[in-house]
């Protein structure tokens, strides 16, 4: 029996198994025949992102977004549970179960979505799957993979219990038991704002918004569509927005000040929703900033929001706190 967690995001979709991680874009894509493979194709990810699933031959992630005519995703969540989840979290567990041996996953959904979609996620994954691994090399790979058991929780507890838990699934800083924690967990599609009240769940002061980075990319893209006549996928701005510089159509746009001055935005209006949220809940002991979209505006936002905001530590991938927690807690549910 094996422990695995997964976060099958709207902009990333991560998975751990406690000793790798591995991370690639929520997109799925028809694995199109390629001719000069070894001339046209990039160089193949560490880990497969070429599979059979259901019958049907399928890229994921940077593959699907670079090689596939046919690609997609979604930002409406019952399309993308329905659609989507499955591939992704199939292919992003794949490199770390074995044929036939049986899986005992945790994975989360953002509060909004919670109690509506969990069911429906857990049927999509909880099942014998038949797939096939296509190496990089070209060597196909029949596994069964056997998800025995389903734990959906919402989301932005994983960051908490990857601050409380220890890898065997113990409590080991009383901190995070004792006091009252809030918890801000910023996402491609949603910002997640939770309190754990000596871990109890406090539904008063946890919800979802829409204000994930999904709403600078929106903005970003909305430029760049007026400046080049040319719309731009969201997936397609991650690099560019890291790099400071998009080229389109061969002219190359500066993009530096407009993700500065959108991704400002975003963190006020993140603050904002926060801040009256949490009105009433003047008693928080200290905020969590969590999530790759909390490591993105931590600067701007954390001196926007009433109260002792932790520092993210810096040689930590923020995008993994989710995931690392659900493994934490998969641990305390599931370990002898």
């Amino acid at each position: 029996m094996r422990i695995l967690a997964a976060d099958i995001g709207f902009g990333y979709t991560k998975a751990t198994d406690g000793r790798q991680t591995q991370v690639f874009k929520s997109i799925v894509g028809e694995a199109n025949p390629v001719q000069f493979a070894e001339a046209l194709l990039p160089v193949q990810a560490a880990s497969p992102r070429h599979f059979v699933i259901n019958g049907e031959d399928l890229y994921v992630g940077e593959l699907a977004e670079t090689q596939s005519r046919g690609r997609g995703t979604s930002l409406d969540p019952t399309q993308f549970i329905a659609q989507y989840a499955r591939t992704l979290g199939l292919a992003a567990l794949a490199p770390f179960a074995e044929h036939g041996d049986p899986i005992r996953l945790v994975t989360g959904l953002p509060i909004s979505f919670f109690r509506k979609h969990k069911d429906a996620l857990t049927t999509v994954l909880q099942n014998r799957h038949a797939i096939t691994v296509v190496h990089g090399n070209g060597e196909r790979e029949d596994k069964t993979l056997y998800i025995e058991k389903v734990r959906v929780i919402p989301q932005p507890f994983g960051s908490l219990f990857n601050l409380m838990l220890n890898e065997q699934g113990k409590a080991i800083h009383q901190r995070f038991v004792t006091e009252k924690i809030g918890i801000i967990d910023i996402g491609f599609r949603t910002a997640d704002f939770a309190v754990a009240d000596k871990t109890k769940y406090s539904e008063r002061g946890s919800l979802s918004t829409d204000s994930g980075m999904s709403v600078a990319y929106h903005a970003i893209a909305n430029v760049l569509h007026e400046k080049s006549g040319t719309q731009i996928e969201l997936y397609r701005l991650h690099d560019a927005i890291t790099r400071g510089t998009i080229k389109i159509r061969g002219q190359r746009f500066d993009i530096t000040g407009l993700v500065n001055q959108a991704f400002g935005q975003l963190a006020t209006r993140i603050a904002a929703e926060a801040n009256r949220l949490w009105a009433d809940d003047w008693d928080i002991d200290c905020i969590v900033l969590t999530g790759g979209g909390g490591a993105t505006l931590a600067a701007q936002l954390t001196p926007l929001i009433q109260g002792e905001v932790l520092p993210l530590p810096a040689e930590q991938d923020a995008r993994f706190n989710n995931v690392a927690g659900y493994l934490k807690y998969g641990a305390n549910l599931w370990s002898a």
